[in-house]
């Protein structure tokens, strides 16, 4: 959305949407390997360096798929925004300072925050904007330089501009002096209460400003040894515009920190030579609406797209993580690699159990490789969740890159966004899920997130019921993760203009109270005593819908989808049928069926136990809607003549004729109903 007064830039809203096309256009432009093109999902597509790609499941995901379903429920995931989460201050002045607005603090997530995310079903905290990134406040006092406003964005900055790497942000901690040691102290409550803790790592980009206070023995800071007077040398850690110095970029009506004065806003940051920005541009002056807080990290792909490292032959999609590691060991590669490899067995040693990687597909398939089976052999356990939105890169980044999980954006979330928005239609969903049922185990769901819409915002669905039925298949469709973001569970709605970015997404650039949470925070005791009855309503559905995720043994087994033989079966039906009707205990005689687009049914089905989804994400009721279910969906034991609900309170009759199972049921506008098999 345009900010005011402005007539030719426009604030981008959150970081991504030129990601995509930055990758084609800028780092690997010239690259013939890239892949970039009108490549399928599916079977054998190059990667980056002109390989094959994993086009078939290979022994290692048989035995992730094994290992996944030896456990009760699934991963359910928890982002919280660090800098937001326990801040009680309502205040919510635009480009308001950390006095203005307040801050949320690592002691703020105590044992009855970390209670209530239990509640959810979390097995996993994303703690998010924890590494130090730029921002505005004087730390100087404890030996940390000063931040320019020119190359920080927001008053609070952006977490994706880390500063230092070893160490974490000093806005964080109730003494800055200590702020390590008061998250390590959060990491130890978070293993306490039954969680894992996750952190953000940047491979990409860094910010302008690094400069790591807190270097272990034998580490150098990003760039300490570049050679400055050429674009490219492999182990250089930056691209360079050379003899040429960085200039601030402008754009008119845009003014830092909103027009408020600070002695460092002058429109200038010395840089010299100037380095390539963060997202690949290369111009000494970046475009207001390029990444230009940060800077690229130079991995050893030259300008021209070719490779200065090792490809890995396409074979190792089906190796362990300790061949893996060994391919590497005796390889002679780029210096930016072992930096962030250090970074990374760092805070594994510090008790954090996972990342999830920004952008990982701005870096090549190689280096995750080397990074993810180095970490895999010091803790086979971690959690690693990478951001990749092309899906002809889904399967590289899975079997030869050794990620865990990626996000299922570009697909399930974005075509769910669309029927939440009553313009799209279940079977296309139900076909990109198909797509992708190779790997569906390892895609993270999700309905919201730092980078998108909240689900209540005007631009998205306008009302966080709407989010109800999106929940319920999102969550329980597949053994996928699913992640949850804070305030998503109370209905938050994102519209704070705070400063820089949009509203509809809750701000990660400035110091903001988050209201719907806030009211769940009720000063501090986390059970939602100040939330609205709609707000404590929703939380309800939530924890219920998130309990069969977590918990329920179904969830790693069959999906089976219900809903093409009753849609068929709606198209096809014009004469009356005669079945028992579930919730009144009576027959009826039915015109038609009404089981359309709007609609899912489906079920989930291991050896033992199963459970029955079916949805309205019509806002209108649908009255005794007649379900078809396959025999073969209750195994071999003998079909009930009625089934429990696990969600909501109806339970669902139903009468067996000619090799098919039949039942009428009712459901209200947004309803959501879950039947125990």
């Amino acid at each position: 959305m345009p900010v005011k007064n402005m007539s030719s830039f426009t604030i981008p809203s959150f970081r991504k949407p030129i990601a995509v096309a930055i990758v084609v256009s800028s780092l690997l432009a010239c690259s013939d390997n890239d892949t970039m093109s009108n490549q399928q999902s599916q079977g054998s597509n190059p990667t980056e360096n002109g390989q094959s790609s994993a086009s078939n499941a290979p022994s290692t995901d048989a035995l992730f798929t094994e290992q996944l379903s030896l456990k009760q429920g699934k991963p359910v995931v928890y982002q919280l925004f660090t800098r937001l989460y326990g801040n009680t201050n309502t205040a919510n002045i635009p480009w308001g300072s950390i006095e203005d607005n307040g801050v949320g603090k690592f002691a703020d997530i105590d044992d009855a925050a970390l209670s209530s995310i239990k509640a959810l079903g979390t097995s996993h905290v994303w703690y998010t904007g924890v590494p130090h990134h730029a921002v505005i406040n004087d730390y100087s006092e404890y030996g940390i330089s000063h931040d320019d406003p020119d190359v920080v964005k927001g008053r609070a900055g952006s977490p994706y501009a880390v500063k230092d790497y070893y160490n974490v942000n000093p806005d964080l901690a109730l003494n800055p002096a200590n702020r390590l040691e008061e998250f390590e102290a959060l990491i130890k409550r978070t293993h306490e209460n039954g969680m894992k803790v996750i952190i953000d790592i940047v491979p990409n980009h860094v910010a302008r400003s690094y400069q790591s206070l807190s270097l272990p023995e034998g580490q150098t800071n990003f760039g300490h040894s570049d050679d400055t007077s050429v674009v490219y040398a492999r182990d250089n850690n930056f691209y360079y515009v050379v003899d040429k110095a960085f200039e601030v970029p402008t754009a008119q009506g845009y003014k830092t920190l909103g027009g408020d004065k600070h002695p460092l806003a002058d429109g200038e940051f010395k840089e010299y030579p100037a380095k390539w920005t963060g997202n690949g541009a290369r111009a000494a002056k970046p475009d207001i609406n390029d990444w230009y807080e940060t800077v690229k990290i130079n991995y050893g792909v030259k300008p021209d797209g070719t490779y200065d490292f090792p490809t890995l032959p396409a074979q190792y999609a089906e190796k362990s993580y300790s061949e893996h590691v060994d391919f590497w060991k005796d390889k002679s590669l780029p210096d930016s690699w072992y930096k962030f490899q250090s970074i990374a067995h760092y805070w594994l040693d510090k008790g954090v159990d996972g990342f999830r990687y920004d952008m990982a597909e701005m870096v090549p398939v190689e280096f995750w490789s080397f990074l993810n089976s180095s970490i895999k052999q010091r803790s086979p356990d971690a959690f690693l969740l990478a951001e990749v939105y092309q899906p002809s890169k889904y399967r590289d980044y899975i079997y030869l890159g050794k990620m865990d999980y990626l996000y299922d954006k570009v697909g399930f979330y974005d075509t769910l966004k669309t029927i939440m928005q009553g313009s799209g239609k279940v079977s296309d969903l139900v076909s990109v899920h198909n797509q992708i049922s190779d790997i569906a185990p390892h895609m993270l769901h999700f309905l919201e997130n730092h980078d998108e819409q909240r689900i209540a915002s005007e631009d998205f669905a306008g009302s966080a019921e709407k989010g109800k039925p999106a929940l319920a298949v999102s969550a329980l469709i597949s053994s996928s993760p699913t992640l949850l973001y804070f305030g998503q569970d109370v209905g938050e709605d994102g519209g704070e203009d705070m400063g820089f970015g949009d509203p509809t997404r809750t701000t990660i650039f400035d110091y903001a109270g988050v209201p719907a949470h806030q009211r769940f925070m009720n000063d501090g005791k986390f059970d939602g005593g100040a939330s609205t009855e709609q707000e404590k309503s929703l939380r309800s559905f939530y924890e219920s819908i998130m309990a069969i995720a977590a918990n329920h043994g179904a969830v790693n087994g069959d999906f089976i989808s219900l809903h093409d033989i009753n849609l068929s079966n709606a198209q096809d039906d014009n004469s009356p049928s005669q079945i028992q009707n579930s919730n009144k205990g009576t027959s009826q005689s039915l015109p038609s069926n009404n089981y359309s687009e709007q609609q899912f049914a489906f079920a989930r089905r291991s050896q033992d136990e199963g459970f029955i989804v079916v949805t309205n994400f019509s806002e209108q009721p649908v009255k005794d809607m007649q379900l078809i279910f396959p025999t073969s969906l209750f195994a071999e034991s003998e079909i009930p003549s009625l089934l429990k609900p696990l969600v909501g309170e109806k339970q669902l009759a139903l009468d067996a004729k000619n090799g098919t199972v039949m039942t009428l049921v009712t459901l209200e506008g947004l309803e959501t109903l879950v039947f125990e098999l």
